[in-house]
């Protein structure tokens, strides 16, 4: 008889400027907050500079709490590529954290993420935060400037928790 490991998933939602980031386990039914926050960068610093302070800053976290999981969402190609192409040194410091401290990477859709915290793929931003402030009420007065940073870190963390746990979850 084998024992399941408990799964504690830190969800990212990373940027250049601010990366969203929360961490959390299922209790039963009900999910338990362990952190969440914003990490602001600035801008005004060069690239090499806040890639090494985004990747300093996860490596602490996943030295400081028990996570098992790393949970990102596939990222975007928008308009801006360079932005799309810088993004991907950020998501690079994630997979190598995760390799050095054997986590396990999970990446989903946005649609995947939309609809395992909404039930509809193509919801909105705000759709999603609407629900994950109903979910966790004291978030809703966190960072209220950019509110969708944290929003989509907890929404990727959720759908970490419950999509990795499924029978048919397949990553």
């Amino acid at each position: 008889m084998s024992i399941k490991k408990e799964k504690i998933i830190l969800g990212i939602d990373p940027g250049l400027h601010i990366s969203g980031f929360g961490i959390a386990r299922q209790v039963g039914s009900s999910i338990q907050l362990l952190d969440r926050g914003i990490l602001k960068m600035n801008p005004k610093k060069g690239l090499p500079e806040r890639i090494t302070i985004f990747h300093d800053f996860f490596l602490e976290k996943i030295k400081t709490l028990p996570i098992t999981c790393i949970a990102l969402e596939t990222p975007y190609l928008g308009k801006n590529t360079q932005s799309f192409l810088k993004l991907g040194y950020l998501r690079g410091c994630l997979y190598l954290l995760s390799h050095q401290n054997n986590l396990e990477l999970l990446e989903y859709t946005p649609p995947e993420v939309k609809a395992a915290v909404t039930g509809f793929g193509g919801a909105s931003k705000e759709q999603v935060a609407t629900l994950i402030h109903r979910l966790f009420p004291p978030l809703k007065t966190q960072n209220p400037n950019d509110p969708y940073d944290l929003t989509d870190a907890i929404a990727v963390v959720l759908c970490g928790l419950w999509r990795s746990s499924s029978p048919f979850h397949s990553r």
